[in-house]
C-alpha cells in the first residue's frame, strides 16, 4: 500500500514523497528511510526498492530531496550534501511519529550520493538501527580527480570562483548539465553510462528529472568526505552494496572504505556498473538490502 505524504524539515522546508506499508500489518512495523542520489528523483526506481521492502513486512518512506521533484526548496536543482544529511535525520523524526511505525526499528538506505549520506547519518544518529549503502561516494575530492581530467582541474576551480563572485554580486546560481553525451562537454556526472541512464529513465518513468544542477552543487561535491565517518557507524549494522564495474562512484574507493568499517558489516559485490544496480542487478541489490533489514530490524 502506498500513499502520498509530506513533512517539514527543521528549517521549514516541505519534503514530499511516498509512504509504503505492508499489505498485512500486525502491530507497528520497522521503517526504512530512502532518498535518491545526485539530482535523481524518487521515480528513478526508488519505488521498486520500496515495494520489495514492503513485501517483506517493512514500511518505507521514499522522499524527494529538497529543491528536487515534488519537494519544496530553493534554489531549485541545488544540492547541498549536508542539508540532505540533515533532511534524512528529519525524515527519521517524522517517521518516528507515525502510528504504524516502531520507532525503535528504523533503517536507512541510500544509493550513490545518498549512499554517502547514510554513512554519515549512520555514524551520527543512533536512531538509525541499520544502514544499507549502495554504490556510495566515499571521497568527493578523490572521486572528482578520477572524473575530471588533470589538465582541466584548474579551469573547473576557476569556474567555482567566478560563480562565487557572481552570487556575491546578487546574480543567480550558475547552472551546469547533470550529464552529457559529449565526452568533452561540461557536466556534473561525466560518464556515458550516466547520460544513458538518466535520459532513458526520464523518458520511461521520471519526467520530473531535470538535466541541470547548480554549479555550486559540483563544488560542494568535491568538498564532501563521507568516508571519513565510516568507522564510527559501528555498532550499527552496515551493509555496503558495491558495483564492481562502477567508474562513477569508483568501486575501489568503496571497497577500501568497507575495509575501514567496523563490525557488524557485510559487503555485497554486484557484477555490473553503477547504474546496473537499479535494473540488471536489481534483484541482487534490493534483495541484499531487504535481507539485511529483516535480519537486523525484524518484521511482523
Amino acid at each position: 500500500m502506498r500513499k502520498d505524504v509530506e513533512f517539514k524539515t527543521e528549517d521549514g522546508v516541505t519534503l514530499r514523497g511516498w509512504l509504503y506499508l505492508p499489505d498485512q500489518m500486525h502491530g507497528r512495523v520497522p521503517a526504512i528511510i530512502m532518498a535518491h542520489g545526485f539530482s535523481a528523483v524518487k521515480e528513478n526506481y526508488l519505488d521498486k526498492y520500496a515495494e520489495v521492502y514492503a513485501a517483506a513486512g517493512l514500511a518505507a518512506l521514499v522522499f524527494d530531496n529538497r529543491n528536487f521533484g515534488a519537494s519544496d526548496g530553493e534554489p531549485r536543482q541545488h544540492i547541498d550534501p549536508w542539508r540532505q544529511v540533515a533532511d534524512y535525520r528529519d525524515a527519521i523524526t517524522y517517521v518516528s511519529t507515525l502510528p504504524e511505525v516502531d520507532d525503535t526499528r528504523i533503517g536507512i538506505w541510500g544509493s550513490s550520493y545518498s549512499g554517502a549520506h547514510v554513512l554519515v547519518v549512520g555514524a551520527l544518529d543512533r536512531r538509525a538501527k541499520c544502514v544499507a549503502s549502495q554504490a556510495p561516494l566515499i571521497s568527493g575530492r578523490r572521486n572528482a580527480r578520477r572524473l575530471i581530467r588533470a589538465d582541466m582541474i584548474a579551469a573547473v576551480q576557476a569556474m567555482f570562483v567566478e560563480d562565487r563572485k557572481a552570487r556575491y554580486a546578487g546574480k543567480p546560481h550558475a547552472m551546469i548539465p547533470v550529464v552529457s553525451n559529449d565526452p568533452n562537454g561540461p557536466c556534473a556526472l561525466p560518464t556515458l553510462d550516466a547520460h544513458q541512464w538518466f535520459t532513458e529513465t526520464a523518458k520511461l518513468r521520471a519526467p520530473a528529472w531535470r538535466d541541470e544542477v547548480t554549479l555550486q552543487s559540483v563544488e560542494l561535491f568535491t568538498e564532501y568526505e563521507p568516508g571519513a565517518y565510516i568507522e564510527y557507524i559501528s555498532p550499527t549494522p552496515l551493509l555496503m552494496v558495491v558495483a564492481a564495474g562502477d567508474h562513477l562512484t569508483v568501486a575501489d574507493e568503496a571497497i577500501a572504505a568497507y575495509g575501514r568499517a567496523l563490525e557488524p558489516k557485510k559487503l555485497v559485490l554486484l557484477c555490473g556498473g553503477h547504474f546496473d544496480a537499479y535494473v540488471k542487478d536489481f534483484a541482487v541489490s534490493s534483495g541484499a538490502a531487504r535481507d539485511w533489514f529483516v535480519e537486523h530490524l525484524g518484521c511482523t
